[in-house]
């Protein structure tokens, strides 16, 4: 029997399997005026949100598993690993200090809203840099056009947040289905090319 190694296991695809179900379903067990259209995955989270919990530490093992995959294998690129960890570490920053919260008037520590904030748009930054940065590793062209790819969406997606805040919880949910989809199937071609 083979024992298996650190380095064969799965943690970004079993953290985002987790994710995936947690950001749609949890919507129906958050604040009456939670809207999976209008508001994003950190009001789930949010200070005061009923299940908050859930949200927070899914955003913490996600971002834990990110950290364990760039040790794991992007060691021969540390300029990868760097900003996977840095965007690892900000996910799981965001998992602590929790968003307002969505309900008008409630009481909450603006404090931890603004650290949330600004981790939060560090770890934008770092995975964008990050995906944009794949591509100089990459073999083929195919490759190094879908970072390229993955990289300017992760940017027009966040920019659209911005911009059409009504939508943002529907852009939101589609920058993490792209953006982990596409990060799990480089740390395979990594893994595979080790």
């Amino acid at each position: 029997m083979r024992i298996r190694k650190p380095t064969d296991f799965r943690y970004l695809l079993c953290t985002f399997l987790l994710l995936l179900p947690v950001m749609i379903i949890l919507s129906f067990f958050s604040a009456d005026t939670y809207s999976i259209i209008r508001n994003t995955t950190s009001h789930l989270g949010a200070q005061g949100a009923p299940n908050a919990w859930i949200m927070n530490m899914t955003f913490i093992l996600v971002g834990i598993s990110c950290i364990l995959e760039a040790w794991l294998h992007l060691r021969r690129y540390w300029f990868l690993l760097l900003l996977l960890c840095i965007f690892g570490l900000n996910l799981v920053l965001v998992g602590i200090f929790s968003h307002a919260p969505i309900v008008e008037g409630a009481v909450y520590d603006a404090l931890e809203d603004r650290l949330h904030s600004i981790f939060a748009s560090i770890a934008g930054f770092s995975f964008t840099a990050f995906a944009i940065s794949s591509a100089f590793i990459e073999k083929t062209t195919r490759h190094r056009a879908a970072d390229m790819s993955v990289g300017l969406t992760a940017a027009l997606l966040s920019l659209l947040m911005a911009c059409l805040p009504d939508y943002a919880g529907l852009w939101q949910r589609v920058l993490f289905t792209v953006s982990f989809i596409w990060l799990i199937l480089l740390l395979e071609r990594t893994r595979a090319a080790a």
